[in-house]
């Protein structure tokens, strides 16, 4: 059966009928594919507590997802995260499509990346606290894509680059949950399962009719480490592809800050902590840093707390003098406002003092953040 996704805010427009039927947790029924949504609390309380099973969406030309028209990551994110399951599901079935599934999906991941990166990179930190497994390979491929901006690598190298992302953890998508839920100590066939991963990926890429070396090498390669103490082959050095330690920082990344039944969500400032270790041994020195260049102090998503006592969203990194931008939501009094006021944190008032931890996020539709409106 199709997993329950959780509805992204901005996914749902008042006055436009639902596009599917959404159930809560249990897998009941709340409410009927073309129910017509009527006001803001409805939306509140889908965001809050509805879910939906995903779609397989329309077979598209590639060209659609190539263009450059205005995009909203945060409407698009159920979107993507269906065609997504969808992609994954051709690959594993050897399904005709799988090739030109993937490269439009890596193309269509690409497209919000360019079009809107605050809220892009966004989508990683306001959604992180606890991702089922297809929204963590979509942090991967977003991730990898900045990283690999980053160090201006052809479009060709980033696309195949992305499009590893998004394949990598192929052979764990029937196991992740359980894994992640798990407070045990693995077992050894868990182990064995984990360790093998890399090639049963690749084994399943080649049945589907995808060749690509170094794709294929990427996802290989992903666990090795600079030191020699990584998975299948123990590379060390020069040997291991970047693409594969941009990937396998990604991924590392992404664990940090999310929520695991043995262990509680890193906050950003001890995950760029633990990040300025990394380059001691386990990976390049260069791509640690530039993924600290990424996200900066404050990556946009984070909550943090202000001079003021109110609570924010991290909105734009700093730029010149300019401190990081921060949209107000909730009030000192701790009462979520009916807007979102934008502080420049450079102003002692509104000055960043701390990251807010929380194992929820306010339940609102952030593409309001960034100005969207359901474009």
């Amino acid at each position: 059966m199709t997993s329950l996704v959780r509805i992204a805010p901005g996914a749902l427009v008042i006055g436009k009928p639902l596009p599917w039927d959404v159930y809560d947790v249990d897998g009941n029924v709340l409410l009927r594919q073309g129910y017509i949504i009527h006001s803001d609390a409805q939306v509140e309380q889908l965001y809050e507590r509805g879910q939906f099973k995903p779609i397989a969406p329309r077979p598209r030309k590639l060209e659609q997802h190539t263009d450059e028209r205005p995009c909203n990551p945060f409407a698009e994110y159920a979107e993507l995260l269906a065609t997504l399951e969808t992609t994954l599901s051709a690959v594993a079935s050897r399904a005709p499509s799988a090739k030109s599934r993937l490269l439009g999906s890596a193309r269509m991941l690409e497209r919000i990346c360019k079009q809107a990166p605050d809220a892009t990179l966004a989508l990683v930190h306001l959604y992180s606290v606890n991702p089922n497994i297809y929204e963590q390979t979509l942090f991967y491929g977003i991730l990898s894509h900045f990283i690999a901006r980053q160090f201006n690598l052809e479009h060709k190298r980033t696309t195949s680059l992305v499009v590893s992302a998004l394949t990598a953890n192929l052979a764990l998508i029937p196991v992740a949950d359980q894994l992640n839920a798990s407070n045990h100590v693995l077992t050894a066939e868990q182990r064995a399962v984990i360790r093998k991963h890399p090639e049963r990926a690749v084994e399943a890429l080649r049945a589907a009719g995808i060749s690509n070396t170094r794709i294929l090498q990427c996802i290989m390669q992903h666990h090795e480490k600079a030191d020699g103490s990584g998975y299948p082959a123990g590379l060390t050095g020069s040997d291991i592809l970047p693409e594969a330690e941009i990937l396998a920082l990604a991924e590392r990344y992404v664990a940090m800050i999310t929520k695991r039944a043995y262990r509680d969500r890193m906050d950003v400032a001890a995950a760029r902590k633990l990040l300025h270790t990394l380059s001691n041994g386990q990976f390049r020195p260069s791509i640690p840093r530039a993924l600290l260049e990424i996200l900066g102090d404050y990556p946009p998503g984070v909550l943090v707390r202000l001079a003021n006592d109110e609570i924010g969203v991290v909105k734009k990194r700093p730029e010149g003098h300019r401190g990081a931008v921060v949209s107000s939501i909730i009030s000192p009094r701790g009462q979520r406002y009916t807007g979102t006021f934008e502080r420049n944190t450079y102003e002692p008032e509104y000055a960043i003092i701390r990251f807010e931890d929380t194992e929820v996020m306010p339940s609102m539709d952030f593409s309001l953040i960034w100005g969207f409106r359901n474009l």
